[in-house]
């Protein structure tokens, strides 16, 4: 049996589909009700916070995704992982970030960086996924596309790999169901950059309606984020799409040496998604 942790994201949600699709016994665990989950998945309710609740989220599975909410400032990534093996667990995939490699002096990616260290010090087969930005962050336009066919962005011509949620679902199911992949650490981006103004063009063309760019300032983007993100996060953020580095604006190999084809464009992701914002 598998379980999904954050089985109601924009990864787990498609990972969870994935592995019912290819016959595999799966448990979804969230903190919140899940809805429209596929036939024969069952749900466990719960929080990785809860530690006294933890045999509960793992007892009974070979595998587990391990994804956690925001940055999990609020977990202890040992207590997890040791939870996990000690319910029988013997395979562990982990979804970090890309930052974690290349911001290694990054305060706020910290946690992830203790789960990284806790999940390979295991004992048992670890697999660690280091995405990019992902597509999905384009749903923070989707009202102001709907209401006014305007997006506000900073940064309007920085481009970066960003890579689409479907694709680390795969990754994440290739890497649960083939011990092949144990003891690698994969990094996820798209197949090309994309800049914020070519991310617009694209949601514009697959609406079949223009849509306006407006390009907002660093500390114009920043008050608006750090009402519903936090400002750690949002500093963090902020400073890869300002400022990426090298590594950050590299295109990695690693989803087509996985999955055996290139990674989705941003343009896809916008053509499955344009419902959101139409």
């Amino acid at each position: 049996m598998i379980v999904v942790t954050g089985a109601t994201g924009n990864v787990g949600r498609v990972l969870v589909e994935l592995l019912a699709r290819a016959g595999e016994e799966v448990t979804a665990v969230s903190r919140r009700p899940a809805e429209g989950l596929p036939a024969g998945v069952a749900h466990r309710q719960g929080d990785l916070a809860d530690v006294d609740g933890l045999k509960g989220l793992f007892e009974g599975a070979e595998a587990v995704y391990l994804l956690v909410g925001g940055l999990g400032d609020e977990l202890r990534p040992r207590e997890i992982v040791a939870a996990a093996v000690a319910c029988g667990v013997r395979r562990i995939v982990f979804q970090s970030s890309q930052l974690v490699g290349t911001r290694t002096d990054s305060v706020s990616h910290e946690i992830l960086r203790a789960f990284e260290a806790a999940v390979r010090e295991s004992g048992v087969a670890w697999t660690v996924l280091r995405p990019g930005g992902f597509a999905s962050n384009a749903f923070l336009w989707a009202e102001p596309v709907r209401s006014a066919r305007t997006v506000m962005a900073p940064f309007a011509d920085v481009a970066l790999p960003v890579v689409d949620p479907a694709d680390i679902a795969e990754v994440a199911a290739a890497a649960l169901r083939d011990p092949a992949h144990a003891g690698r650490t994969y990094v996820l981006t798209g197949p090309a950059p994309v800049s914020p103004r070519e991310q617009v063009r694209a949601l514009a063309d697959a609406l079949g309606a223009p849509v306006e760019f407006v390009p907002q300032s660093a500390g114009e983007a920043r008050a608006q984020l750090v009402r519903f993100l936090p400002e750690e996060a949002v500093d963090g953020m902020l400073s890869v799409m300002g400022e990426p580095r090298t590594e950050e604006q590299r295109v990695s190999p690693d989803v087509e040496r996985v999955l055996g084809r290139a990674p989705r464009p941003f343009s896809a992701w916008a053509e499955r998604n344009a419902f959101a914002f139409a």
